[in-house]
């Protein structure tokens, strides 16, 4: 399966480890439970090389919001003779973005944590491909319109609904509303918050602008794309300027 179209090369190997080496630093020196912090490295919108850079750099948590894309790697991935079918050297697959019930059949074999749940019904498509899966509740907290999620309200019966369809529902994911700092740490606060309330241990919460006062507020999961692979850049220029 060839890669999507448009994507851009990762960093060297090099580069992505000092990255994540510098990540990682500011996860021990910020997050009073630094041991139970996961990162995730957020490879959308790069080609393959980004995937296994942070394999190298020892990042096995790689997320990706598009299933193109997760599918391609993943082909990709398994036909490398460095990882082929190795499970120690394959990485645990974060799927970000909006779950399309026509998609999943897809996924399914691939994904090893769904962050986005926001409705019964994707529940119900994942638990008939993949009994058992690992999700997370994704919560709504901006009011804008076109933004995935589950309201504030709704959270607890899903997560009800969900444990009743035998998914393993770990917790709580969000991504923070427009507005700094201030904004954000309410909505992590609030989430930790629901989770605490709920018994969940989960809280996939900040990414490269935000992912400090993340883990102030209690993140187990940050999901960091910018801070280890630089910006995505515009269609039809260089990827890594010099």
């Amino acid at each position: 399966m060839s890669l999507p179209a448009g994507l851009a090369p990762a960093p060297a190997a090099e580069v992505v480890a000092l990255r994540v080496d510098d990540v990682r630093r500011r996860i021990r020196a910020t997050s009073p439970h630094p041991d139970r912090v996961r990162l995730v490295a957020v490879t959308k919108g790069f080609d393959q090389s980004a995937v296994t850079a942070a394999l190298a750099a020892g990042v096995g948590d790689i997320g990706e919001n598009y299933a193109a894309e997760l599918t391609a790697k993943a082909a990709s991935l398994a036909e490398d003779p460095a990882v082929g079918t190795d499970p120690q050297r394959r990485p645990r697959w974060h799927f970000l973005g909006a779950i399309q019930r026509r998609r999943v059949r897809d996924l399914a074999p691939l994904v090893g944590c769904w962050q986005t749940l926001a409705r019964r019904v994707e529940g119900e498509a994942i638990a008939g491909r993949a009994p058992g899966s690992s999700v997370l509740v994704e919560v709504e907290l901006s009011g804008l319109p076109g933004r995935n999620g589950c309201p504030p309200g709704s959270v607890s019966e899903l997560v009800r609904q969900l444990q009743a369809l035998e998914l393993e529902v770990g917790g709580l994911m969000v991504v923070a509303p427009p507005g700094g700092v201030d904004v954000a740490r309410k909505a992590f606060r609030t989430t930790a918050e629901m989770a605490a309330d709920l018994g969940l241990a989960e809280l996939s919460m900040g990414m490269t602008g935000d992912f400090e006062v993340a883990l102030e507020e209690g993140a187990t999961m940050v999901r960091m794309g910018q801070a280890l692979f630089g910006s995505r850049p515009a269609k039809g220029r260089p990827a890594h300027p010099m």
